[in-house]
């Protein structure tokens, strides 16, 4: 603690305790809580409350006090436990008697301050803060302070119930930790003191009739086995299973109990112990057991789980798949009478009449589906999955799932019919569907049904029944599906059939553009946007494009009246410019698309639009061409860059000016590669009259690059700062590569140096006026290839940098400010501003 705090101390520990002053900020109180754990992080002495006696005596009133609010009550409890963290701070309070007044029998646990969520909250805090050595363990355990541990697992408030369960937690690891034997087996001692007790009370609760009661334990359980308790005891793991493998089996019998739901995360959670690598046990047969009696709702994300674990034995990961695909299965066997392909499955896990009954039932089959797909989008997005997923039967299911939705199959059999009626216009499946069928995509077997696939993503994209949500997700699976087909199509000569289905997706396309729904227009383009970005090297595809009225459409929603669209239409148009304009195939015949143009349509957007978002996109989209070369020789770059920035200087959007340093920055790079003798080499000296760097000097004094760069280090947004500095530190490293930098004190006599150390004075004051202004007679060439070449070498750039990336409460949250400022919200001192943070 610093001599500074250490004075202020005194007066906010007095303050704090003080009933006539108004109540603190909880802010300000998390803050110093903060603070005093960093302290006794690094130092566990005990001279930290030796040294500040005001620390003790602020425990000490508001222990006085007839009746704290439970604000300073909650922060008395939670300080004076992180004070007690280490054994000698804690001898040191219980000789002023002060914890069991806090934390035992006669402190608030037995008052009426009890009945704030609050201060309960804050008890179970101050214990865990606390409980790093035994004294406090003993302690806590032979004061009754367990039972009130046991009994707040049921709070009514979750943030209480849920503290108490990880205190739990924590004390069962640090009592094996602490208190078992180490020259003992674990499996041939006993559990240690604390633990036993945790234990006893867990099987007690199990055994329990209430049900309350059994479903603390198994969160309790689930809690303990997915810590480090169950990966750093193994031993330990196995011994409480098997202490209570026999209760969780029979809850999985008895079908009433409600604890059921619950057993699936625990046995989840069990299973990923080591203490279960082996194949063969008990264990992998009651979740077994388990994949059979849980409902199809609750042992989904058991089943999942599994199939995640590289150590689970292939016949329950075979068993937890098929639990995956039953509703699937379900569906495809309902489809038709009689059945025309093979189901998914050879036998079931379950009695299928189960899952057919919640699929026939309104309230229950979407949930079912929902669950079931977005389990399968996890296993289809795993790199090494261990088990093989029959992808065409599920791909068929999937677009038998889509049909139903929208009405275009009528199934001939009563539960298809049913399942029909249950999932008409359902959007949530659909979404969930359309997820899944976009990752088969990457699954080669499937190509023998992507006739069907396209069938029936374009019955969806053509209908006007498609909610925009589920349009959307179907132009993402279509963009997929499509360059999967292109794919297929190079590799097997069938560009007839991918002809066709491109030329409907096109005019599918083309009638959506025109949508009145302004989310379908936006869709439409970022779907558009998606296939140039992916398709935009084949020719066919190209041609296809050109050839329809996608590229004239596009370019009229660069004035639609929504800005979300006008942005999405500035993207396309930026993706479509490359291969319509800038190409050296000849423009499209009959509309206007030409490079001129479309240059002129977004430069007027960037200067003009109201909204941020298409001036965003604008910016974003001439970096994207400076990058890709679309914008010419070097002369015509110099012109266009210098233009772009004399308008985004002025922007109000930081990101808009952020963009444009993002532009510069390309520019300067490529500048120089095509400038320099060798693009990757150092120059060999930092002497400005070298050809190289002369003519790089006059092309970014020509397009005005200094004055934007300068301007922004002063920027009031501070990413656009910290952004210029990069840059100019980057062009210093390239003309002074030797860290020969010039002496500002030898150049000051001249002019230009003048001007230059006013500059750096000025910066260093963080500010620069609209118009780069002159200090008397002393002004600042911005566009002076000289003066900017003595600029970049005598300002201390790296200074400005480390300033700039500076927090900015680096000063405002330090320790002493936070302490004045609760000092001054107290009215204890004056004339010192409280810092808003």
């Amino acid at each position: 603690m610093t001599r500074e705090c250490a004075v202020l101390l005194p007066g906010v520990c007095a303050a704090l305790a003080d009933p006539r002053q108004p109540g603190l900020d909880d802010t300000c109180l998390e803050k110093l809580l903060d603070w005093f754990r960093s302290l006794t992080w690094f130092d566990p002495t005990v001279e930290l409350v030796q040294d500040n006696p005001c620390l003790t005596e602020l425990l000490s009133s508001v222990l006085a006090l007839a009746d704290p609010s439970p604000g300073i009550l909650s922060f008395t409890l939670q300080l004076a436990g992180i004070l007690a963290s280490s054994e000698s701070r804690f001898q040191h309070l219980q000789q002023e008697k002060l914890l069991g007044r806090l934390f035992g029998p006669e402190g608030p646990r037995g008052g009426a301050a009890w009945e704030e969520a609050s201060v309960r909250s804050a008890w179970l805090k101050g214990v865990h803060s606390m409980l790093h050595h035994l004294p406090a363990l003993h302690c806590l355990c032979s004061t009754g302070g367990m039972d009130v541990i046991f009994t707040l697992q049921g709070d009514p408030s979750l943030f209480v119930a849920s503290a108490a369960s990880q205190l739990l937690v924590h004390m069962l690891t640090f009592s094996l930790e602490s208190e078992t034997p180490k020259a003992l087996s674990t499996k041939d001692c006993a559990w240690p003191g604390c633990a036993q007790m945790i234990v006893k009370h867990i099987k007690e609760s199990l055994q329990s009739s209430s049900a309350s009661h059994i479903e603390q334990s198994l969160k309790l359980l689930s809690s303990l086995f997915g810590s480090c308790f169950g990966s750093c005891y193994a031993a330990w793991t196995e011994v409480l299973w098997l202490d209570i493998a026999k209760q969780i089996e029979s809850f999985l019998l008895e079908e009433t109990v409600q604890a059921q739901p619950l057993l699936a995360n625990l046995l989840l959670n069990v299973a990923r112990s080591p203490a279960f690598c082996g194949t063969e046990g008990s264990f992998w047969a009651l979740v077994t057991s388990a994949l059979e009696h849980l409902t199809p709702v609750q042992a989904g994300p058991l089943a999942v789980g599994l199939l995640k674990l590289c150590k689970c034995p292939q016949d329950v990961r075979i068993q937890a798949l098929t639990v995956l695909l039953q509703p699937m299965d379900c569906i495809l066997r309902a489809a038709s009478q009689p059945l025309e392909c093979a189901g998914l499955l050879d036998e079931s896990v379950s009695d299928p009449a189960t899952v057919e009954s919640l699929l026939s039932s309104k309230t229950s089959c979407a949930g079912l589906l929902c669950q079931t797909l977005t389990h399968l989008e996890k296993l289809l997005s795993l790199k090494h999955l261990r088990v093989d997923l029959p992808c065409v039967s599920l791909l068929h299911s999937l677009l038998t799932i889509l049909q139903f939705c929208n009405g275009f199959l009528s199934p001939t059999s009563p539960l298809g019919s049913t399942i029909s009626r249950n999932l008409i216009n359902c959007f949530r499946v659909q979404k969930s569907a359309l997820d899944v069928l976009a990752a088969l995509s990457e699954k080669k077997e499937c190509d023998t049904l992507i006739g069907n696939l396209f069938d029936v993503l374009l019955a969806y994209l053509q209908s006007p029944n498609t909610s925009p949500t589920v349009l959307k997700k179907t132009f993402q699976a279509t963009s997929k599906w499509l360059v999967h087909l292109q794919e297929l199509s190079s590799s097997n000569s069938q560009w007839p059939q991918t002809e066709k289905i491109l030329g409907d997706v096109l005019v599918v396309l083309q009638k959506r553009l025109c949508s009145p729904c302004w989310e379908v227009r936006d869709s439409s383009l970022e779907f558009l946007t998606s296939m140039v970005k992916c398709l935009r090297d084949q020719k066919e595809f190209r041609q296809c494009l050109l050839s329809s009225e996608v590229l004239r459409l596009t370019e009229n929603l660069l004035e639609d009246p929504e800005s979300y669209v006008r942005a999405s239409a500035v993207t396309a148009v930026g993706h479509l410019a490359p291969i319509a304009c800038f190409a050296p195939e000849s423009p499209v015949t009959g509309n206007q698309y030409n490079k001129e143009s479309i240059v002129a349509k977004l430069q007027e957007i960037l200067s003009t639009d109201s909204e941020g978002f298409p001036r965003r996109a604008v910016i974003s989209i001439f970096t994207k061409w400076l990058r890709e070369g679309c914008t010419g020789q070097l002369e015509d770059t110099e012109h266009f860059v210098s233009r772009v920035i004399q308008t985004v200087e002025h922007d109000l959007d930081w990101e808009v000016r952020l963009g444009g340093l993002e532009l510069v920055e390309v520019f300067c790079s490529q500048t120089i590669c095509q400038l320099s003798q060798c693009p990757y080499a150092p120059v060999s000296s930092a002497v400005p009259s070298s050809t190289p760097q002369n003519e790089l000097l006059q092309v970014f004094c020509r397009a005005k690059l200094f004055g934007f760069l300068f301007g922004s280090l002063c920027d009031c947004d501070k990413p656009v700062g910290q952004r210029a500095c990069d840059v100019l530190v980057g062009l210093r490293g390239h003309f002074y590569p030797m860290s020969t930098l010039e002496n500002p004190q030898e150049i000051e006599d001249s002019p230009a140096g003048r001007g230059i150390a006013w500059l750096q004075r000025t910066l260093r004051q963080g500010s620069l006026a609209q118009n780069f202004p002159v200090d008397g007679d002393v002004g600042v060439d911005f566009q002076d290839p000289e003066s900017m070449m003595l600029a970049l070498g005598a300002i201390d750039l790296l200074e400005l940098h480390d300033e700039l990336n500076k927090s900015s409460d680096h000063v405002e949250e330090s320790p002493q400010s936070l302490l004045q400022d609760i000092l001054a919200a107290v009215g204890t001192i004056e004339d010192n501003e409280v810092d808003c943070y």
